[in-house]
């Protein structure tokens, strides 16, 4: 490769945030000022911590993973995971590319997550000190 550079084009955007579920709606939300903070709802009870120091996030609401992932498939694989398969599934829709004529090996998809699977960490150690390694989930 050497100092060949490479060049990277741009083709499709996908979004699963707290303030949308799509670029769309993500961007409408944006520019109209809606807020993606708010007291935590999704998957958490805080009134069961009173002694929680922060009850506010930026959740992703109304996202529901059946639309990307047979029911199966869904119950397998992390929320934060569901989210960044989603993006993927919407960028590569958006960039409007015809999947019969992409090449593989020039593709790629990004992804960022500023953090996810906590969840997951906790559940899959709990099965580690019950259960052994080799019960842990090769999703993990």
């Amino acid at each position: 490769m050497g100092n060949k550079k490479r060049r990277v084009v741009v083709t499709g955007l996908g979004a699963v945030t707290p303030i949308g579920n799509d670029v769309k709606t993500f961007w409408e939300n944006l520019v109209s000022g809606v807020p993606g903070i708010d007291r935590i709802k999704v998957n958490f009870n805080v009134d069961e911590y009173p002694d929680l120091p922060s009850k506010i996030a930026g959740e992703v609401k109304d996202f529901d993973p059946l639309l990307y992932f047979d029911k199966k498939e869904a119950k397998r694989v992390s929320r934060y995971i569901q989210f960044g398969v989603a993006a993927a599934i919407q960028a590569i829709t958006d960039s409007g590319l015809d999947k019969a004529d992409i090449d593989k090996s020039r593709v790629g998809v990004i992804i960022g997550s500023g953090i996810g699977g906590l969840k997951d960490i906790e559940d899959q150690h709990e099965v580690l000190k019950k259960r052994g390694p080799k019960r842990v989930s090769p999703f993990f």
